[in-house]
C-alpha cells in the first residue's frame, strides 16, 4: 500500500469507529499513532514511578559527595598543618602559664597589699584605706577585690594609677571615682576597687 493510500484511509477514518475488539482491522496509521501513545504513556509511567526517584536519589548522593569533599579538605588541611597547630598550642600553654604565674597565691596577697600601700605613699598620696574584700569565685579563678581610698593632687593620683598598672602581679582597677576634698588647693579624693586574681587549679 502506498503512502498516499494510507493517508487517504486515515483521512476517511472516523475515530468514532474505533473498537478495541477490532483493533486488528484498524488502518496502519491509526495503529502506529495508538502504539506511539501507548509507548509514551509507558515511558511517562516509567519515569514517574522509577526514574524520578532515581534522580532524587542521585541529587542526594551528589550533595553528600560535596559534603564529604568539604570534610576531606578540612581534615586534609588540619593534617597538613598539624605540626603548626601543635607549636601554636605549646606557645599558648606557655603564655597561659606565664599569665597564671602573675596571679597571686593566697600567701602573696599580704605582700600585694603592701606593694599597693608603698605605691600610694611613694606617689605622695595620703592613704586612707586599703581593705581586702571577700573573695569572688569564677569558673577557674577567683577575684580578690581591694577597696582603696587615697587623696592627693591630680598628678599624684595619675602616678599612683600608672604604678599600680605596672606591678608585677595582674591588678585591674574598677569603679574609679574622683572628687574634690572640699578644702582649699588642688587636693582630690579618689576611691577605686583594685581587683587581683587567683588561679583555682584543682579546687
Amino acid at each position: 500500500m502506498s503512502l498516499a493510500d494510507s493517508l487517504k484511509k486515515l483521512n476517511d477514518f472516523d475515530i468514532n469507529d474505533l473498537d478495541i475488539n477490532n483493533a486488528g482491522i484498524w488502518p496502519a496509521p491509526v495503529k502506529a499513532i495508538v502504539a506511539l501513545i501507548v509507548f509514551g504513556l509507558i515511558l511517562g509511567g516509567a519515569y514517574w514511578f522509577f526514574i524520578k526517584d532515581q534522580y532524587a536519589q542521585l541529587e542526594r548522593v551528589e550533595q553528600q559527595e560535596q559534603e564529604l569533599k568539604q570534610t576531606y579538605e578540612t581534615k586534609a588541611y588540619q593534617v597538613a598543618n598539624l605540626d603548626t597547630f601543635k607549636q601554636q598550642m605549646e606557645e599558648m600553654q606557655e603564655t597561659f602559664g606565664a599569665l597564671v604565674r602573675q596571679l597571686p597565691s593566697e600567701t602573696e596577697v599580704p605582700g600585694l597589699l603592701e606593694d599597693i600601700t608603698n605605691t600610694a605613699l611613694g606617689s605622695g598620696l595620703s592613704l586612707q584605706e586599703v581593705a581586702l574584700q571577700p573573695e569572688q569565685q569564677r569558673d577557674f579563678y577567683s577575684e580578690l577585690p581591694i577597696n582603696i581610698r587615697v587623696s592627693g593632687s591630680y598628678h599624684e593620683l595619675a602616678s599612683f594609677v600608672s604604678s599600680v598598672a605596672g606591678l608585677p602581679r595582674i591588678v585591674t582597677l574598677h569603679d574609679l571615682t574622683i572628687k574634690p576634698t572640699g578644702g582649699d588647693g588642688d587636693q582630690l579624693d579618689m576611691q577605686v576597687v583594685a581587683r587581683t586574681y587567683r588561679y583555682r587549679a584543682g579546687e
